[in-house]
């Protein structure tokens, strides 16, 4: 994780503004940045998205490529998900740097999709047990600048929103082998439903209070964060505590708590804050 030194006097500066719910930008403990959210910007992928969250910058490219259903689905197609961190985001990514976040950040998602109800699975089976389509998800890190669960979250969101899958037909000749027909108008396409795709909320611990998008400078003064993840009905579907320092069960309830308002509809739709959307 990209990281910001401190001075112990800038730290102690950072808490006692938490604890009284003003923070360093003027915002409260539960204020998020300007969200900005722009589809459709890579040309050669079925579906892509960059959203920029105050200093952090993330672009997500979809590509829907046929292959064979899972054994254990035979009747679903699947989600891969890959993550680079690309050095100019931060000194720290450089050579191999950023490859333990990378994969870090790869096996959150994994988690917080790995349910029946955040994509339709079946809508991607072409035919059972023979060909389905696979959504290839790249994520790459352009800029860091604090909160990169929240911001990769609804930048995934945003690319399967916008993600054009076309539309196949199965041709079947009198020897039963079958064909495999793709529309060639670029009209004629699947899209994916993403009303239960859940969006991260981080839950950053500082001193006794937490904030939600915290900065570089407000996670170098957090112990542990607490991840979860919502649907726009406000259903959690993952939750998982990162960095050093622990939680108790106390923390943890009075987080979600106050927290309540903000795991709401607004943020599964996208993020629940101000925030310009920017379409093709």
């Amino acid at each position: 994780m990209a990281s910001v030194a401190l001075s112990e006097a800038e730290k102690v500066y950072i808490v006692h503004g938490v604890q009284e719910d003003l923070r360093v930008d003027g915002r409260g403990c539960e204020d998020y940045r300007c969200v900005e959210v722009e589809t459709d910007v890579v040309s050669n992928t079925s579906g892509s998205a960059r959203v920029k969250l105050g200093h952090t910058d993330i672009l997500v490219g979809v590509k829907a490529e046929m292959g064979t259903p899972k054994l254990e689905k035979p009747n679903e197609g699947y989600l891969e998900f890959f993550v680079d961190c690309s050095a100019n985001a931060t000194p720290e990514f450089e050579g191999r740097g950023g490859d333990d976040l990378g994969t870090e950040i790869a096996n959150t998602l994994y988690r917080i999709f790995n349910n029946k109800s955040s994509v339709d699975l079946k809508s991607l089976c072409i035919s059972p047990r023979e060909h389905c389509w696979i959504l290839y998800v790249d994520v790459l890190l352009l800029e860091c600048g604090g909160n990169l669960f929240d911001a990769i979250s609804i930048a995934v969101k945003a690319a399967l929103f916008n993600t054009r899958i076309p539309k196949v037909r199965v041709l079947e000749d009198e020897e039963g082998s079958k064909d495999i027909e793709l529309s060639d108008d670029p009209y004629d396409c699947i899209r994916l439903s993403v009303e239960n795709v859940p969006c991260i909320v981080t839950l950053c611990k500082i001193g006794y209070r937490h904030v939600v998008d915290a900065t570089l400078q407000e996670e170098a003064c957090s112990l542990a964060s607490l991840l979860v993840s919502v649907t726009s009905k406000g259903v959690v579907t993952c939750m998982r505590k990162v960095g050093k320092g622990s939680l108790d069960p106390e923390s943890i309830f009075e987080m979600m708590e106050g927290s309540s308002a903000r795991l709401a509809a607004p943020l599964g739709h996208f993020p629940a804050a101000p925030y310009q959307l920017v379409t093709d």
